[in-house]
Parts: structure tokens; sequence; C-alpha cells
């Protein structure tokens, strides 16, 4: 046994006992199965209820969310896909949610664990493999310690303000883009103007040495220049 800390109906009390006493709803349409299943978990010194209607457990669950730990559900329903309630489950009360089945295809566990469900068993279930799954339990308690009592989208906003006290929210991140983007407009404009001064210097140039135009009269003031050299030697 181990001392966890966790929340029942809205407030936090400390379980010394647990796993015993870890609420559960079980949901099967089979009564049989539904039957062997609560008598292991009550075994397991869980609390059990039991419904054979998917829709009957959404309700429940919509009802009063903090009166359940964890759900149990088969994948064939006949009122309602096992995998939308367990998709509708995940969204709107974030409880762990594990999935039997007889069926143990590969595409069926692949769907279940797309799906959101913390695990896949198949029919019939071991006691061994009921014993453990408080595990799941805990590891979603680590994640929402604080109120079950709200909603994912508000967790997620929670999330968001929590971020910004370490500067990652997105209002900080625009701002240091922001800035970023104003450093490099600012370069961009010094680059510009450097570029203009450039031509400038390069104009200012061209007009302090003006290209000499060649013409009959320089030509003949070359040729005599070098006849006076030959003369000269």
């Amino acid at each position: 046994m181990m001392t966890v800390d966790y929340q029942r109906g809205g407030n936090l009390v400390s379980e010394k006992k647990f796993p015993v006493g870890m609420r559960i709803l079980a949901v099967d349409d089979d009564p049989i199965c539904l039957k062997v299943l609560e008598s292991l978990l009550r075994k397991c010194q869980y609390e059990v209820t039991t419904t054979n209607q998917a829709i009957t457990a959404l309700e429940m669950l919509r009802e009063n969310r903090n009166k359940y730990d964890l759900v149990i559900s088969d994948v064939n329903m006949p009122d309602m896909d096992g995998f939308k309630l367990l998709e509708l489950v995940g969204l709107e009360m974030d409880l762990p949610v594990i999935m039997l089945s007889s069926h143990g295809d590969k595409e069926f566990v692949y769907k279940g664990v797309t799906h959101g469900a913390v695990d896949y068993l198949l029919k019939p279930v071991r006691m061994e493999e009921l014993k453990n799954i408080w595990q799941h339990v805990i590891r979603r308690k680590k994640w929402y310690p604080k109120d079950q009592n709200r909603s994912p989208n508000q967790d997620k906003v929670d999330d968001g303000a929590g971020e910004g006290e370490h500067g990652v929210t997105s209002t900080g991140s625009a701002d240091q883009n922001g800035k970023l983007n104003r450093k490099r407009k600012d370069q961009d404009e010094e680059d510009e103007e450097e570029g203009e001064d450039g031509d400038d210097n390069e104009v200012s140039g061209n007009q302090k040495k003006p290209r000499v135009v060649w013409s009959a009269d320089l030509h003949q003031k070359f040729i005599s220049a070098v006849n006076q050299m030959g003369l000269d030697s």
C-alpha cells in the first residue's frame, strides 16, 4: 500500500490505502462478462459501478465526473462504438480509459491506443492485469493534481499562463520575433544606405577622372612625341 494525494469529489484527500477504494466504472453489454469483470475488480478491492450501455455510462460521467477514477469499457457496444465512448471521455472528462475486447487484432489495438486508451486488455481478463491498472490513475493524477472539476480547456489556458512565467508564451514569442524583425529591418536599411553611399562614391570618382577621348590631334601629338624620343636616343 502507498500514500497518494489526489482529487475525490473536488477535494484533495489523502488515500493512505490506495489503490484500495479506487473507483471504476465498468461498461460491457455482455451481462456475464460484466459480472465476471466486476467480481475480479472487487477482489482487487476497487469500488465498482457497472452499466451495460455506453450511452448510460457517458451520462453518468457527465453528471459527476469526480465520482470515478478510471473507466473500463468493451470495444463492441450495441448502442455506441466503444472507440467513440473512449474519445468522448478523453475529451470531456480526461479520465483514463481501458478498452476490453475479445479481438486481439493489431488493427483493434492500434485504433484503441490512437484514440487515447491507456491500455487494451483481451478477454477473458486476468486478475494479474487488473491488479496493476491503478498505475494509470496515478499517471493521470500526476499531471492534473489540483482541481478535477476544471475542464481540459481550462487546464490548457492555465498551462499557457504557466508557460508565460517562464517566457514561453505565444505573446512572448511574438515580442521576440518583433524585436528580431526590427533588427533585421534596421540592418537592411543600413546596408541599403551603405550601398547608396558606395554608388555615390563611384559616381564622384568618375567625375574626378573623366575618360580621355582619343582624337586625331592627340594622335598626331603622340606620333611627334615618339619621333622625338627616337631622335634623342
